[in-house]
């Protein structure tokens, strides 16, 4: 065979290969992340200073 012609078989494979597995990560992946646990304030002052947090993210 052509010397030529099995690089250009073998970049093609390549290139299907690693464009299925992007695929299958992106499938794989959760895209969105999900929410962590809240974690309930057990004192007053977390309560504070979780309020202040919230209000200075808006």
């Amino acid at each position: 065979m052509n010397d030529f012609k099995l690089k250009l078989i073998l970049s093609l494979l390549g290139g299907v290969v690693f464009a299925f597995l992007f695929i299958l990560l992106a499938f794989a992946l959760p895209v969105k992340k999900e929410e962590a646990i809240i974690i309930q304030p057990k004192s007053q002052l977390d309560a504070i200073s979780k309020a202040v947090q919230e209000r200075l993210e808006r």
